[in-house]
């Protein structure tokens, strides 16, 4: 009697095993458990540790709550500026309401992916290039909102949006850069004519000061010719200006003053009048006769005239 009880209990101590290593489940800290007792919702929501359900009859349905990462397939779409463009995006979103999650939607991750995917072409379609390239922060905003709005009914809230990236065609990248180099062009003549415009401005003052004072023109040109001559393999073509003229005339001006007069030049011919023999005989008399030689003197004309005109005797006589 004492071994049959002893099997018996052996046998509901072996059946006890199996039942309960049949019921049991486990639950992970980051999930949720939901019980489902001939296909209806049983109880309230399975915490994380050990539980126990009834085998054949109950089954429990685990959901993950961690944060899950989902990139977005790139689309493609026409900006409102007319622009082909390719974006991709990432989208974090997580579980808060198990119940909801499993029971409302039948996949909720494949709604989501489908939601980021209309929602960023709508996007796309309501963007400018500029906006798309530079003000992400509000896209990335718009976007959050338009898959969180529908995401709510399904137990699931979306954690932030993200464009990954934004593709552009090869004629539009071209295109933007002739204008990021045309911008840059521009600031640099800019920038050139402020810095002429400033120079000049001390180019005037400066030509003013050396009107008032001539011997800086000087120091200035010497400085200058300082500066060409350190170039060995130069040649130096050195304009002389009107004030260094002006400058040395009016030093020649002060040497002339009447404390450093000079002696008056003598005349370059002396002794022409003291010899008229040297100067008749310097050259024949002209058509009027020796009247017309400056250095004759009055005897010799006075004979001239009174001479009267002898006929000439050829050497045949």
């Amino acid at each position: 009697m004492l071994e049959d009880l002893l099997a018996a209990a052996a046998a509901v101590g072996c059946a006890g095993l199996v039942y309960v290593a049949a019921a049991a489940r486990i639950v992970k800290q980051y999930e949720r458990g939901l019980v489902f007792r001939l296909g209806r919702l049983h109880g309230d929501v399975r915490r994380p540790g050990f539980n126990l359900i009834v085998p054949g009859v109950d089954r429990l349905r685990k959901v993950n709550l961690q944060i899950v990462t989902m990139p977005v397939p790139a689309q493609e779409g026409i900006t409102r500026d007319n622009v082909t463009v390719r974006v991709d995006a990432v989208v974090y979103f997580k579980v808060v309401d198990p119940a909801a999650a499993v029971i409302n939607v039948e996949d909720y991750r494949f709604a989501v992916s489908q939601m980021a995917q209309t929602s960023l072409r709508s996007i796309i379609g309501k963007s400018e290039l500029d906006d798309l390239l530079s003000n992400r922060e509000k896209l990335n905003q718009g976007l959050e909102l338009m898959i969180d709005s529908p995401a709510v009914e399904w137990g699931v809230t979306i954690d932030r949006v993200e464009i990954k990236d934004v593709s552009l065609p090869d004629t539009m990248k071209r295109s933007m850069a002739r204008q990021a180099e045309a911008d840059r062009e521009r600031r640099a003549r800019l920038i050139n004519a402020d810095a002429e415009f400033q120079a000049s401005k001390k180019l005037a003052e400066a030509s003013r000061q050396m009107e008032d004072t001539p011997s800086a023109l000087q120091l200035r040109l010497l400085q200058t010719v300082m500066a060409v001559a350190a170039e060995k393999n130069s040649t130096l073509v050195l304009p002389i200006p009107v004030e260094l003229l002006r400058f040395l005339e009016r030093g020649a001006e002060k040497s002339r003053a009447p404390g450093g007069a000079r002696a008056p030049a003598e005349p370059a011919v002396s002794g022409a009048a003291d010899a008229p023999e040297a100067v008749e005989a310097a050259g024949p008399a002209g058509a009027d006769g020796p009247a017309a030689l400056p250095g004759a003197s009055a005897d010799r004309l006075d004979g001239a005239q009174q001479a009267p005109d002898r006929p000439r005797h050829t050497a045949r006589q």
